[in-house]
C-alpha cells in the first residue's frame, strides 16, 4: 500500500502542476479578450464607410466594368484565405475551421473548380504543410493581435493573384465570427469577385453619398476597392483573433475543472488507502495484543 500511496501522491502533485498552467493560460486569454474586443469594435467605423463609399460610387455609376467586380462565366480557379492561429491550447478553435475549408474545397472541386490554399496561422500552415499541399500564400506570427498591414500584405497577394492572367477567379475567406464570449461560428465569405446587386430598397445607414468623378469611375474604383478588400480581411483577422481567445479561455477553463476533479478523486482514492491502512495496523495490534494475552494466560 506504501507504493500506491507514493504513486497516487505524484499524481496529485502532477495534476496540480497542470492545473496552476491551465489556470494562468486562462486568466491571460480572459485579459487579451477585452483588448481584442476593443480593437474589433475601434475597426468597425472605418469598414462601415468604406463599404459606404464603395456602394456609393458603384450606385452612381451607369455601368460598373472593373477587374475585381467582373465575374467569369466558368471559373477554372479559387483562392481560399484560412485563418487560424498561431498557437493552440484553443480548444476545437482551428479543427472546426479546417473542416469548414475541407467542406468549401469539395464544394468548389464538385464544380471543377481548382483550389488555392492561402494560410494564416501556424497552425493551419502546418495542417497544410503535413498534407504536402502547396500554399498560395503563408502568413504567421499575428494570430492573437494583427495589425492593419498584415491585412494588406494578405490582400495585396491576393489581389495580385486575382488580376495575373493565370490566377485565380474567385477569392473566399474561412474565418471565425465573435459573436459572444461562448459563441464563435465558422463563416465562409466571398469577397472576389465583387458582387454588384441591383436594389430599390433604401439603405439602412440613410443615403448613399453622392461623387462626381475625376478622372473616371474607374479610378475611384482603383483606389477604393483594394481598401475594401483590405477592411475585409482586417475584420476577419480581429474577428478571428477575439474568437481565438475566447476558444482558448474556454478550453482552459475546462482543463482546470477536469485536472480539479482529478485531484478530486485521487486525494479520495489516497484516503481510502491510508484507511486501509490504518485499518490493517489496527488489526495486527489488537492481534499481537490478543495473542500476548492468550500466551500470558497459557503460563498461568
Amino acid at each position: 500500500m506504501g507504493a500506491q500511496l507514493r504513486l497516487l501522491r505524484r499524481r496529485i502533485k502532477s495534476v496540480k502542476s497542470t492545473a496552476k498552467i491551465t489556470r494562468a493560460q486562462e486568466l491571460i486569454a480572459s485579459s487579451r479578450i477585452v483588448k481584442a474586443q476593443q480593437r474589433m469594435q475601434a475597426a468597425v467605423p472605418y469598414e462601415r464607410e468604406i463599404t459606404r463609399a464603395v456602394t456609393g460610387v458603384v450606385s452612381n455609376t451607369s455601368s460598373v466594368d472593373h477587374p475585381l467586380t467582373v465575374a467569369k462565366e466558368n471559373p477554372a480557379r479559387a483562392g481560399v484565405l484560412i485563418i487560424t492561429s498561431d498557437s493552440g491550447f484553443c480548444g476545437g478553435f482551428n479543427a472546426n475551421l479546417l473542416r469548414e475549408a475541407e467542406a468549401l474545397r469539395g464544394l468548389l472541386e464538385s464544380r471543377g473548380i481548382q483550389v488555392t490554399p492561402f494560410v494564416s496561422g501556424r497552425k493551419g500552415v502546418g495542417w497544410h504543410a503535413f498534407r504536402q499541399r502547396e500554399m498560395g500564400g503563408q502568413w504567421v506570427g499575428f494570430s492573437r493581435k494583427p495589425s492593419y498591414n498584415d491585412a494588406k500584405e494578405i490582400a495585396d497577394t491576393l489581389i495580385e493573384s486575382f488580376k495575373a492572367e493565370d490566377g485565380i477567379d474567385e477569392i473566399h475567406i474561412v474565418s471565425t465570427e465573435f459573436v459572444s464570449m461562448l459563441t464563435q461560428n465558422v463563416v465562409v465569405n466571398r469577397i472576389l469577385p465583387l458582387e454588384v446587386v441591383e436594389t430599390t430598397e433604401a439603405p439602412k445607414d440613410g443615403p448613399l453619398p453622392y461623387f462626381e468623378f475625376e478622372p473616371s469611375a474607374g479610378a475611384v474604383l482603383d483606389s477604393l476597392l483594394p481598401r475594401y478588400v483590405e477592411s475585409r480581411i482586417f475584420s476577419a483577422l480581429l474577428q478571428s483573433a477575439a474568437s481565438e481567445e475566447a476558444a482558448r479561455r474556454r478550453a482552459m477553463k475546462s482543463a482546470t475543472d477536469n485536472a480539479n476533479e482529478l485531484i478530486r478523486v485521487f486525494t479520495q482514492k489516497m484516503n481510502q488507502v491510508r484507511q486501509a491502512e490504518i485499518t490493517q495496523e489496527i488489526s495486527e495490534i489488537v492481534g499481537g495484543a490478543n495473542a500476548l494475552a492468550d500466551s500470558a494466560a497459557g503460563k498461568e
